[in-house]
């Protein structure tokens, strides 16, 4: 396997990836928002705890 060719895949994977944060925008906010609230105090956050 070529170094070259590595790079340049991982280049383009890399082009992609705003592109494809910007498709989950509302989900990641949703989940953060849901991990702030839970976390509030010394709680914890749990497994499976701000699945939607």
């Amino acid at each position: 396997m070529s170094s070259s060719n590595v790079w340049s895949r991982s280049r383009a994977r890399m082009r992609l990836f705003p592109e494809l944060l910007a498709q989950c925008s509302g989900e990641a906010a949703a989940y953060g928002k849901c991990v702030a609230s839970t976390t509030t105090g010394k709680q914890e956050l749990t497994k499976n705890m701000c699945v939607k």
